[in-house]
């Protein structure tokens, strides 16, 4: 079974479960990620870079009790500046850019505020997240990106007017994002796992 199969098994699954109050929005949602390509050899470094999302969200929520889930279909670019030997002023430096079609599922708790809960809503919310390649292949004339990335976001936002939700997470990368494919090096098995913050609004209705 292919893993968009199973996303969509999951969430058939939890929306299954609950219960026939469940409330449904759908809307676009846009924002900015700070990505930062981590290599298991010290040989490697990188530098922060910002690159963009945008797609649209859907968000089941159980009423009262404030659980629920938000699925995301996103666009993403991913930017990266790596240096080889970055302790030596002649390190070669590598800018790089990669686009995938994200799939980000959420688990999610929002914190009902007496009075002002119509008005601002914390929340928090943590899952896993799919990236799907869809630039070539080679970032670099030395680096190879996956097919598939994924990774599993933590993240805290405010939902306001019951429509507009702000959120910020850190995405921990669990899989190889690129390879180092240079075939003159003397390391083998030198690879890098994205890890990211994303910024992003949407408006649910």
């Amino acid at each position: 079974m292919s893993v968009i199969k199973r996303i969509a098994a999951l969430v058939i699954a939890i929306a299954a479960i609950l219960p026939a109050s469940a409330q449904f929005a759908i809307g676009p949602r846009v924002g900015i990620n700070v990505n930062s390509l981590h290599f298991n050899k010290d040989l490697f470094d990188s530098d922060n870079r910002v690159g963009y999302n945008a797609g649209v969200e859907m968000e089941f929520t159980v009423p009262v009790i404030g659980v629920g889930f938000d699925l995301s279909l996103m666009y993403v670019n991913r930017k990266g500046q790596y240096r080889e030997n970055p302790d030596l002023t002649t390190s070669n430096i590598d800018n790089a850019s990669c686009s995938y079609i994200e799939i980000p599922l959420n688990f999610k708790y929002k914190l009902g505020l007496p009075a002002i809960g119509s008005i601002i809503t914390p929340y928090v919310f943590t899952g896993p997240s799919f990236a799907f390649r869809t630039s070539k292949e080679a970032v670099t004339e030395f680096y190879k990106s996956k097919k598939c990335d994924i990774a599993w976001n933590f993240g805290i936002g405010l939902q306001l007017i019951k429509h507009l939700q702000i959120g910020a997470s850190y995405g921990l990368g669990m899989t190889k994002a690129v390879e180092y494919i240079n075939p003159s090096h003397q390391s083998a098995d030198i690879d890098g796992k994205n890890k990211y913050w994303t910024v992003t609004a949407a408006w649910l209705f």
